[in-house]
């Protein structure tokens, strides 16, 4: 099969596009023939190994896994003996090991049924961007019917999704983005629209009880002035590969200090992947209460420039890798 696999850390350049061996699934895993796989600023984390602490999990000085890509959809091709909720020929979505290749193994706990209106390229972008904006706001942020909501990156992968999620929680919804991205992220549903080439979020008299951030260029203290006095911040990364990293470990370790310290509830999230939650949004999906944002699809050969693209942070949406549909090999 092909594969995108990478040998040593560093930029998409470092990227192989080449023929490999087809994973065998292990006893509670399944086999996908992937249709489609989508990008996130977590396949860039782990292609460059930075922050440096993940290398911690991935390898010190070159990844211990050659494979890359996380959200999948596509059809069940194999299943080990352990397995009882997926049989072959089954439409599926969620996160695997590898999803930048023809074939791909997964835990049976990290996958749903795909739902039937959605293509194999719109399932592949709900994962991890969409179970982030699910947790994010619905666990972390505790979001309540008639609460004043802002989310900052809200044209993004995560951000399209949370402000779907948001208004579906009954949340008045605020999104921040630049001035290309206000016709769609009003299209999603948004209350009111802050383009920030205009304007400051952090300096306006408004306050919001919840402030999911997934963009991290606001010092915290900045972002506590728009939050109320018993409101909640969500941090959810922020930048491209040029940020430092030292930027958002300060936010991090400012969020733990401050935390104890002060009514405002400053928290973050790391999508959990189970297969509640992705029924969750496959009905959402299903119902057309929440609809993916797709900015461009590539062809799996042409990984590195969907990865280049994605961390320059101007995705509108989710960026897709393509697989050809009729791999048997």
């Amino acid at each position: 099969m092909q594969a995108i696999t990478y040998r040593r850390y560093g930029s998409p350049d470092v990227l192989e596009y080449r023929q490999t061996e087809k994973p065998t699934p292990a006893p509670s895993e399944v086999l996908i023939q992937v249709r489609a796989a989508s990008v996130n600023p977590y396949d860039w984390h782990f292609l460059r190994g930075t922050p440096f602490f993940i290398r911690l999990f991935t390898g010190l000085r070159k990844p211990r896994s050659p494979a890359l890509g996380a959200d999948v959809a596509g059809i069940v091709a194999a299943v080990g003996p352990e397995i009882t909720r997926f049989k072959i020929g089954d439409a599926v979505f969620g996160v695997c090991k590898g999803a930048f290749a023809e074939f791909a193994c997964a835990k049976e706990t990290a996958l749903a049924l795909k739902p039937e209106s959605l293509s194999f390229e719109e399932a592949a972008s709900v994962p991890i961007a969409g179970i982030t904006a699910l947790q994010g706001l619905r666990d972390r942020g505790r979001v309540q019917p008639g609460q004043r909501v802002l989310i900052n990156g809200a044209a993004g992968g995560v951000g399209t999704f949370a402000v779907q999620i948001g208004k579906y929680l009954g949340a008045q919804i605020t999104g921040v983005c630049s001035a290309g991205n206000v016709a769609l992220v009003k299209s999603l549903g948004a209350d009111a629209v802050i383009d920030y080439t205009l304007q400051d979020f952090t300096r306006s008299p408004e306050r919001y009880d919840v402030i999911f951030d997934l963009v991290g260029n606001h010092p915290l203290k900045a972002i506590r002035r728009a939050l109320r006095s018993k409101g909640i911040f969500v941090g959810c990364g922020g930048g491209g590969p040029d940020k430092p990293s030292s930027e958002l470990m300060a936010m991090m370790l400012g969020q733990f200090v401050i935390s104890p310290f002060t009514s405002q509830k400053l928290t973050g999230v790391f999508a959990k992947i189970n297969t509640a939650d992705l029924n969750t949004l496959g009905d959402l999906l299903q119902s057309g209460r929440v609809k993916p944002v797709l900015d461009r699809s590539y062809p799996l050969g042409d990984t590195s420039e969907a990865l280049r693209y994605v961390e320059r942070c101007h995705a509108r949406g989710k960026v897709i890798i393509a697989v050809n549909s009729d791999t048997s090999a």
